[in-house]
């Protein structure tokens, strides 16, 4: 049989502080071929930040006229700001085999899940241990000021609410026992009928093989 493959769209959802983004980090060091999904949004870039490597930096105008276009495979506004997937470079990395991975909120989430590439959709919801341990992190990583993390643990629960419209929900009290159950998640995942497009042709051979039996 074609060992080719579909890639997955993979998504990780979670409140901010909860793991998401090093679990995400330690999946792409576990395989090269994976890619992270490079969105748009009309923010300012922060220090360090690379337009086209980090983020598609747009003006208002230009993202709305994307959206117009249908050229978004899903987008949202937080935070003051609007944030997109474009569609074309996630349809033409799965259909070449490789997965792309998705650090999207729950209405991102549920976007891509209702668009065309749907059935190439894998959606994990990640909890931090408490509530107590997400504003502890959310301080000691110490990007934001203290009303952002406001903001943000007001958001959170939000968030956490919609838990149930994943495929996986895993609660990240350990890092490294979270990544080994999303791995075998992704393990599993890639071999989905969606995922095997030669499987088709292979089941058709298997017939006529049997078929040449009598």
């Amino acid at each position: 049989m074609n060992s080719t493959r579909r890639g997955l769209l993979i998504i990780l959802s979670s409140p901010s502080g909860a793991g998401k983004t090093t679990l995400a980090r330690k999946l792409m060091d576990w395989d090269e071929t994976l890619s992270f999904s490079v969105s748009a949004t009309t923010r300012k870039p922060r220090p360090g930040e690379e337009d086209g490597v980090h983020y598609h930096f747009v003006s208002e105008a230009a993202f709305k006229k994307m959206v117009a276009d249908g050229a978004m495979l899903e987008h949202a506004h937080v935070f003051g700001n609007f944030y997109g997937s474009p569609m074309a470079p996630v349809k033409e990395a799965i259909d070449a085999g490789r997965d792309v991975l998705f650090d999207v909120d729950w209405q991102g989430a549920e976007q891509i899940k209702h668009s065309a590439l749907r059935d190439h959709v894998l959606s994990v919801f990640v909890l931090p241990p408490s509530i107590t341990e997400l504003r502890r992190r959310l301080v000691s990583r110490g990007q934001d000021a203290a009303d952002v993390i406001q903001k943000r643990m007001q958001k959170s629960w939000d968030e956490i609410s919609h838990w149930h419209g994943y495929d996986y929900v895993l609660v990240n009290d350990d890092l490294d026992v979270t990544f080994e159950k999303l791995k075998t998640i992704v393990i599993a995942e890639r071999l989905r009928q969606a995922q095997q497009p030669g499987l088709f042709d292979f089941i058709r051979g298997l017939q006529s093989e049997f078929e040449d039996l009598e």
